[in-house]
């Protein structure tokens, strides 16, 4: 196997890492202080009619809210604040497994005898718990402390 080999599919989707970006951006402007679609696409890089879809996604969680008009744009929800880096990469790509062996309903027939499956199990337990701890709010603010952007990649890289 080559060194040179980038891809995985155990990254995060370009839309999830867009979705943190912008999630932690709005967590850290004032309560109720919307933001217009172009000021975030600025900011996180992301092709305003991409963004756009991905902040439906995040209005469909109820993560934020939007609004058309004069006073319009994007606010993040209470909840939105609240949720951990689990709960904003699932509402953009749905449950987080690293093998599909351990998708909830799924039977792998060789599950039983596979040395390999205890391992999938243990790293999976693992990365939800860091996920679920990451708190978007406890990133904005980390973000405003140390005066860095919340665009900054974040550990895991994004899909093309």
């Amino acid at each position: 196997m080559s060194a040179k080999r980038i891809n995985s599919s155990m990254q995060l989707t370009r839309a999830a890492d867009y979705a943190l970006r912008v999630m932690i951006h709005l967590a850290g402007r004032p309560e109720r202080e919307r933001a217009l679609l172009p000021q975030l696409a600025e900011m996180t890089g992301a092709p305003e009619s991409f963004l756009s879809k991905v902040l439906q996604a995040l209005t469909r969680a109820h993560l934020v809210a939007s609004r058309r008009g004069k006073s319009g744009g994007f606010v993040i929800l209470p909840r939105g604040r609240q949720a951990s880096v689990s709960d904003v990469v699932e509402a953009i790509d749905g449950p987080i497994r690293l093998n599909i062996c351990l998708t909830t309903g799924r039977s792998c027939v060789r599950k039983a005898i596979c040395p390999v499956h205890p391992v999938w199990v243990q790293a999976q337990q693992a990365m939800m718990d860091v996920l679920c701890a990451a708190r978007i709010a406890d990133l904005a603010a980390r973000s405003a402390s140390e005066e860095q952007e919340p665009c900054a990649p974040l550990a895991l890289a994004a899909k093309h």
